[in-house]
């Protein structure tokens, strides 16, 4: 994936302080509604979320991804494409 800023996401979604399995089920109801090529911006605080549950996901429907850890400790900005 390329760098997720070069393009804005479609759409952005907030999870925080959700507990699995609740965030991954937004995302696939989100991703859904996305057409192809299309970026979604998550926004996360669950570590097992976004270390092994969007990847395995990810990894499973063949979307690139990018996760990166901003500046607020414990919370995680996550870059999906829709392909």
């Amino acid at each position: 994936m390329d760098d997720p800023n070069a393009h804005p996401p479609a759409a952005t979604l907030d999870v925080l302080g959700r507990p699995c399995p609740y965030p991954i089920v937004l995302i696939k109801k989100e991703m859904e509604k996305l057409p192809a090529g299309a970026t979604l911006k998550i926004l996360c605080d669950s570590e097992i979320t976004v270390e092994e549950v969007i990847p395995h996901y990810c990894e499973k429907k063949g979307y690139p991804f990018k996760a990166f850890r901003p500046k607020e400790e414990g919370q995680w900005e996550v870059y999906i494409e829709k392909k």
